[in-house]
């Protein structure tokens, strides 16, 4: 998170500046694969795909079975784990291959996204476009993202624990927030990529880094919503369970209390409509203060679209939520959710002085 929002990634290696736009354009290539790979894992996880395939092979696993006796290996290998047992029980072979294939098609986009990543990194390194600081700190994106094939591994594995039938939540969310660190990254480093006097704190500056961490908050939120299926109750807005805010019975009802963060569906719910209207106000304000002090600046006119596209986004929540989590509505949310994380990086990362750099 304060990767993200720290500005103090300069990046400015000694290449001509049509080198900078091709590693630019590689790096928004390879952020749009990652909203790609959180949509893909988003549906994966509304269609109860994920525990399909019960074994890790990250080499191997990228062939899927090819014949009637390999199908069967690999169903007989999902009826021995309990989602099978206390959910599907009965599913038969054409069924689970609709469930395996989605999350086939996760994995799968995860190591074409590996590929697209280092081969032209390597591609890039040999000719001298990248170097040195730029170099070190697209490694270090690189085994973020090995970490995060660690990280999905872990999270499916919790799911196939005695008495789980699905992931959990709190493991889901590390991996969404993961996949959401990767994503701002590759932002920030290609939209800071060639631009001279980033760190230096302009008007409003501090403040759109701030709105950064609001949004990674929020998408964390997120994450435990949709790992505990807290958007399938209370399904009404602006009251929940009957008021704007509910009972202290109803938000503490686990003990310990603090259990109720993670184990707790209302209260897991309500803290995500929280920090929404926290994102929002704060958005609008951030914008206004921009508009009023530097009116017709770059910045308060990217200003206006976040706080518009956050805007956006509480309603889109808000329908998702009203219709009881259809997968059309709760898809849109999450991508919606990384073009916010996107914008409002872009916009913490662009300083006055970097905007008048742009080779």
């Amino acid at each position: 998170m304060a990767l993200v929002a720290d500005a103090s990634l300069t990046l400015v290696p000694a290449t001509r500046p049509d080198g900078l736009k091709l590693v630019r354009a590689w790096l928004f290539l390879l952020a749009t694969l990652v909203v790609a790979m959180v949509a893909v894992g988003g549906a994966t996880r509304l269609t109860g795909s994920g525990l399909s395939i019960t074994e890790w092979k990250p080499v191997t696993g990228a062939i899927p079975p090819l014949s009637d006796l390999a199908w069967a290996a690999e169903f007989e290998r999902y009826r021995q784990i309990p989602q099978y047992e206390l959910v599907n029980k009965g599913m038969s072979l054409s069924e689970f291959k609709t469930i395996y294939y989605w999350e086939w098609a996760h994995r799968q986009l995860g190591r074409a996204l590996g590929l697209v990543f280092f081969i032209p990194l390597a591609w890039f390194w040999i000719r001298g476009t990248i170097n040195g600081r730029l170099a070190a700190t697209l490694l270090a994106i690189g085994a973020l993202g090995g970490l995060q094939a660690g990280v999905g591994w872990i999270m499916v594995a919790s799911g196939l624990a005695p008495g789980m039938t699905a992931v959990a939540p709190l493991k889901l969310m590390l991996h969404l927030v993961v996949a959401s660190v990767i994503f701002a990254l590759l932002v920030r480093v290609a939209a800071g990529l060639g631009r001279s006097g980033l760190g230096r704190a302009g008007e409003g500056t501090r403040g759109a880094g701030f709105l950064v961490g609001l949004v990674f908050v929020q998408i964390a939120l997120g994450g435990l919503v949709a790992g505990s299926k807290a958007g399938l109750t209370y399904n009404t807005w602006p009251l929940m369970d009957g008021s704007l805010v509910p009972a202290a019975s109803t938000l503490f009802v686990v003990t310990p209390w603090f259990e109720n963060f993670v184990d707790n569906v209302a209260l897991v719910q309500f803290d995500h409509r929280i920090v929404a209207y926290a994102v929002g106000a704060y958005a609008v304000v951030h914008a206004s203060m921009l508009l009023h002090r530097a009116p017709g600046s770059a910045k308060a006119r990217r200003a206006s679209v976040l706080a518009g596209l956050v805007l956006a986004q509480m309603a889109l929540g808000m329908v998702t939520l009203v219709l009881v989590v259809p997968v059309w509505a709760a898809l849109a949310h999450q991508v919606f959710a990384m073009l916010v994380l996107g914008l409002a990086v872009v916009h913490a990362t662009l300083s006055d002085s970097a905007e008048r750099a742009v080779p």
